[in-house]
């Protein structure tokens, strides 16, 4: 995800901004060059194996994709003192499915923020619940600064397996490719796609990788499974959507709504996880969803089919000439995602 960091917070509140500073400032003093931790004969054989597939994933992008204004993100590590990284706070409205967000300078609106304290993020939550918000707080493996720091390879990345550590290296590297400001959500499902699109390119194409070797297809098969739950979830908001449309506020309308969150619930059960060939997402199974868990997560998974079927049907699979023309095209409207109904290169409707 896109996070804030200090110069971003610039105009904030003031004690926000201490704090965020302070956490930050920490954990880039944490840094070591990624070179000298992965020949460190002190550095476990997991950790290496996975600081070696990112400095070759980074590589790739920069010089096979054309991965734009990565500078020296990720080629330095920070061990962290706990499993957390920061925590994320999102809220929506309750009597309308709608974001709140938070206005910072540079990033503009954005339907997150980031904390680096549990205490912080939780006084957070607490406030908006009880001002009368749904909230979801969740924990973040990784951030991008969007170039203003040399992001590291945080310890936290790597309790995922190798694939899930390379897509998430390539999401961040994403936000610096692409970012407009104010538009969280074409943001965060254009690197979610060009995280997972690229990650199969990597273990795929790459050398010592193969179409057929075992990181490629969990690859592929995790952008499969992407596009699987990118539907489940814009179904699911349409139809939340509709209750608003057609109902009164008042208790009708909890009703039905806290009745169709249950129901998705077990529809995601019962037919989207048997379908998932690579991951479980059991976090959508496991907890309660409300406007800001739904929002939160489709803020990621927003027409990824379209965004496949651009690459392929326009693009004929060029994925470094397609990432180059929507960094053109995407900030050009007011609503980025018109990119994937636009002619590409090679022709279109």
């Amino acid at each position: 995800m896109a996070a804030t960091t200090l110069l971003v917070l610039s105009a904030c509140n003031p004690v926000y901004v201490v704090r965020a500073g302070w956490g930050q400032a920490q954990i880039l003093s944490a840094r070591e060059p990624l070179t000298r931790v992965i020949t460190d004969p002190a550095t476990d054989r997991d950790t290496r194996d996975r600081l070696r597939f990112v400095h070759d994933a980074r590589r790739f992008a920069i010089e096979e994709l054309g991965f734009r204004n990565a500078g020296d993100a990720y080629t330095s590590y920070a061990e962290l003192p706990s499993d957390t990284l920061a925590l994320v706070l999102s809220a929506a409205r309750r009597d309308r499915l709608e974001a709140h967000t938070w206005w910072f300078p540079i990033t503009g609106r954005v339907p997150y923020r980031a904390w680096f304290t549990v205490e912080g993020a939780e006084r957070a939550r607490d406030q908006m619940e009880a001002e009368g918000f749904d909230t979801f707080l969740r924990a973040t493996p990784a951030f991008s600064t969007l170039g203003w720091f040399a992001d590291p390879v945080y310890s936290t990345m790597l309790r995922q397996d190798v694939v899930g550590v390379v897509e998430t290296v390539l999401h961040e590297l994403a936000h610096n490719h692409l970012f407009i400001p104010g538009r969280g959500r074409f943001n965060e499902s254009w690197a979610t796609f060009a995280g997972h699109a690229a990650a199969a390119r990597f273990f795929c194409e790459r050398e010592g990788g193969a179409p057929d070797s075992v990181l490629c297809r969990r690859a592929e098969a995790r952008w499969r499974d992407a596009r699987r739950v990118s539907r489940f979830l814009m179904a699911l908001e349409e139809e939340v959507r509709a209750l608003y449309a057609t109902m009164e506020p008042g208790p009708a309308l909890e009703t039905s709504r806290r009745s169709a969150y249950e129901a998705a619930r077990d529809r995601f059960v019962e037919e989207v996880q048997p379908e998932l060939e690579a991951t479980r997402y059991e976090v959508f199974a496991r907890e309660p969803l409300n406007n800001a868990t739904l929002l939160a997560r489709t803020l990621y998974f927003h027409r990824l089919d379209d965004f496949d079927r651009l690459l392929y049907e326009r693009f004929e699979g060029d994925l470094r000439g397609l990432l180059a023309w929507i960094r053109e095209e995407a900030p050009r409207s007011d609503d980025p995602f018109t990119v994937l109904d636009l002619p590409g290169r090679g022709g279109g409707p």
